[in-house]
């Protein structure tokens, strides 16, 4: 394509145009592409573009590792530095919960906010979209959420949230089992 004015090349591309070292003494005279008049000019439909997501180089989009299928959009929270998920006898337990609620293992998604200690809830809810949300222990809480009452459900950004005991807490101590139970029923 041959261009005699390169100003025009505004109207034909939408792209940052650079120039080398010899095309820069034509605009000397600081040509502007506005003031240049367009004549013969086509109509161009106008087409529905897909956002574009920006990701800053050397940066992947957001992935988690979790441990369900988050089949139902029940994101369960659990901070565990040194397992990958949660605890086998942790996991047991949970089970064992949510088949009286009515789910599987596979209805969920246990993540274990200590393998991503910089995640906030607005990462979360928009990879996770939980319908229902569960934290585990006080150091599951992600970054960004509001305060949470301690075994209150409450609504938070549009979905059901419990923030109660973590398991460890749990185990031996069945006042903390019962209540936490009791909300549980609610969620």
């Amino acid at each position: 394509m041959n261009i005699e004015n390169p100003a025009a090349l505004h109207f034909i591309m939408q792209d940052d145009l650079f120039f080398l070292n010899t095309d820069k003494n034509l605009y000397n005279n600081k040509v502007i592409a506005d003031d240049v008049p367009v004549t013969g000019a086509l109509s161009v439909p106008p087409v529905a573009i897909a956002p574009v997501v920006e990701i800053a180089a050397g940066e992947k989009p957001t992935e988690f590792k979790y441990h369900g299928k988050n089949n139902k959009n029940f994101l369960v929270l659990v901070h565990y530095p040194t397992l990958e998920f949660i605890h086998e006898t942790h996991l047991t337990a949970l089970e064992n919960i949510l088949k009286r609620k009515g789910f599987e293992i596979e209805d969920v998604a246990i993540f274990n906010l200590a393998k991503h200690d910089a995640v906030n809830l607005e990462t979360l809810t928009t990879y996770f979209k939980p319908q229902k949300m569960l934290v585990l222990g006080k150091s599951a809480l992600p970054q960004g959420i509001s305060p949470l009452a301690l075994n209150v459900p409450q609504q938070t950004t549009g979905f059901a949230t419990l923030y109660s005991f973590s398991f460890d807490e749990m185990m031996d101590n069945n006042d903390y089992k019962k209540a936490f139970w009791e909300q549980m029923k609610g969620l």
